[in-house]
């Protein structure tokens, strides 16, 4: 006799992250881009005209957790001086992670 076996997945959150620093022209999109496909989070990353990157990620708790510390350190060439999270919506039909707007 076969059960029906109901795995509870982790809700997903989204979270919207603004990187400050030397974080353009020194890798830093695709530092994130690689970090976010590691960890399994969906979403975006984007440079900013003021010289920031905002990133938007989807996960669980301990995925964006994962993440906010990878942004904290940044890639070699970065140097970032601040990071500021604020809750965003979940986007349902984002299911993989890309670099937005790379010009």
């Amino acid at each position: 006799m076969l059960k029906n076996i109901v795995v509870d997945q982790p809700p997903s959150q989204a979270r919207r992250f603004l990187v400050r620093g030397r974080v353009q022209g020194v890798g830093f999109r695709w530092f994130v881009e690689r970090e976010a496909h590691i960890l399994g989070i969906a979403g975006w990353v984007r440079n900013r005209s003021d010289g920031t990157v905002e990133v938007l990620a989807i996960g669980t708790r301990d995925q964006l957790s994962g993440l906010r510390s990878r942004l904290r350190e940044g890639p070699r060439a970065a140097r970032v001086d601040d990071v500021e999270e604020s809750e965003a919506q979940p986007i349902k039909e984002l299911n993989s992670f890309r670099i937005e707007g790379a010009w």
